[in-house]
């Protein structure tokens, strides 16, 4: 694959998990009430514990949309998947969830292309 390429699906695929993860880091900075619906009522997270999160999300957004700092953004990549990981079980172990678990494959899949673009973009201009 080209040097090009690579950087145009890096962008393309961090946007597009920036996105999904800034969307969801909102409501909970806000503590709105979606966000306290569906983390505490829903899946019983106390509700301190949803401006923590999202600031966390939000944190770890622009730390992936930054460029440089190499060891940051592997450090946000990992954070912000271990968040998509512990919502999906979350949600498929909660008694009454607001929507279905498989939903979050959405964000895990464009986390996980976003991380893999980023690895080949870091080994094709090491190159």
């Amino acid at each position: 694959m080209k040097p090009k390429t690579i950087k145009i699906l890096y962008w393309v695929f961090t946007i597009l998990f920036a996105f999904v993860m800034l969307g969801s880091a909102i409501p909970d900075i806000l503590v709105m009430p979606l966000a306290v619906k569906g983390m505490h009522d829903g899946l019983g997270y106390p509700v301190y514990f949803i401006p923590f999160i999202g600031t966390a999300k939000a944190i770890g957004v622009i730390a992936i949309l930054v460029p440089g700092f190499p060891r940051i953004k592997e450090w946000a990549y990992a954070g912000l998947m271990f968040d998509l990981i512990g919502a999906t079980y979350s949600i498929a172990m909660a008694p009454n969830p607001d929507g279905p678990w498989y939903v979050m494959l959405v964000p895990l899949t464009l986390g996980a292309l976003a991380y893999f673009f980023y690895q080949k973009k870091l080994r094709a201009s090491a190159v």
